[in-house]
C-alpha cells in the first residue's frame, strides 16, 4: 500500500480516529524546523500557528496599501484643488507639471497640447486609441526627446496619459522617472486615470 492510499482512505474515513483515538497519542512525526519528533497534535498546533502568521502578514500588507490608497486619494484632491480658478492656458499648463512635481515628487513631465504641438501621426494614434494611462520601463513612439534632459541622466520608467475632451484627444501628458520602479507596466492607473481626467477638463476650459 502507498502512502496516498493511506491518505485517500483517511479522508473517506473521517471517523477513524474516533474509533481509535489512542493512536492519537502515540503518533510522532518530525518537527518541521528541527530534528525532534513531536505527537499530530503538536504538528496541528503548529500549523495554525502558522497559517495564523500568513492570514496576520497578508491583513498588514492590506491595510498598508489602503494606507497608500488613502494617501494617494489625498494628493488627487490636493492636485484638483490647485487647478482651480485658472484660465490663462500658459499659467494652467505650468501648475498641472509643477503640483505633479510638487505634490506627486515626478521629476520630470512633458505635457504637450496639440494646438501647440502638432502630433506626429504615431503619437496622434496612439493616443486616440488609448483611453486610459500606460506605464512603460521605455519611452514610446520617440517620446524621449520631449523631455530634454542631458544624455547621462537616464530615464527608466514612463507613464503616458492621454488627454481627451468630448471624445477627441487634445494632448498628452507624460510623466517620467529614473526610478525604473515609479511606473511600471501593470501597476494599477486609477489615480493617473483621475489625473488624466482632472486635467484634460481643466484645460479643456482654457483651450
Amino acid at each position: 500500500m502507498e502512502s496516498k492510499d493511506i491518505a485517500l482512505y483517511l479522508q473517506n474515513n473521517p471517523n477513524f480516529f474516533e474509533d481509535y483515538a489512542d493512536m492519537l497519542a502515540d503518533i510522532s512525526i518530525p518537527h518541521p524546523y528541527s530534528g525532534r519528533t513531536i505527537s499530530l497534535g503538536e504538528r496541528q498546533l503548529l500549523a495554525l500557528r502558522e497559517q495564523n502568521k500568513n492570514l496576520e502578514r497578508r491583513l498588514s500588507e492590506l491595510m498598508q496599501i489602503a494606507e497608500g490608497n488613502n494617501v494617494l486619494q489625498k494628493k488627487v484632491h490636493q492636485f484638483t484643488l490647485a487647478l482651480f480658478g485658472t484660465r490663462d492656458l500658459a499659467s494652467l499648463q505650468a501648475i498641472i507639471t509643477q503640483n505633479l512635481h510638487d505634490i506627486f515628487l515626478v521629476a520630470h513631465t512633458v505635457l504637450q497640447l496639440w494646438k501647440d504641438f502638432p502630433p506626429s501621426s504615431e503619437v496622434l494614434s496612439f493616443v486616440d486609441n488609448q483611453m486610459h494611462p500606460v506605464c512603460s520601463h521605455h519611452a514610446l513612439h520617440d517620446t524621449l526627446p520631449w523631455f530634454h534632459v542631458s544624455p547621462e541622466m537616464s530615464l527608466r520608467s514612463f507613464a503616458y496619459l492621454p488627454l481627451h475632451t468630448n471624445g477627441q484627444s487634445i494632448g498628452l501628458l507624460i510623466l517620467a522617472s529614473e526610478d525604473a520602479q515609479r511606473f511600471y507596466p501593470d501597476m494599477g492607473t486609477l489615480h493617473l486615470q483621475v489625473i488624466a481626467e482632472v486635467a484634460s477638463c481643466a484645460l479643456d476650459s482654457s483651450l
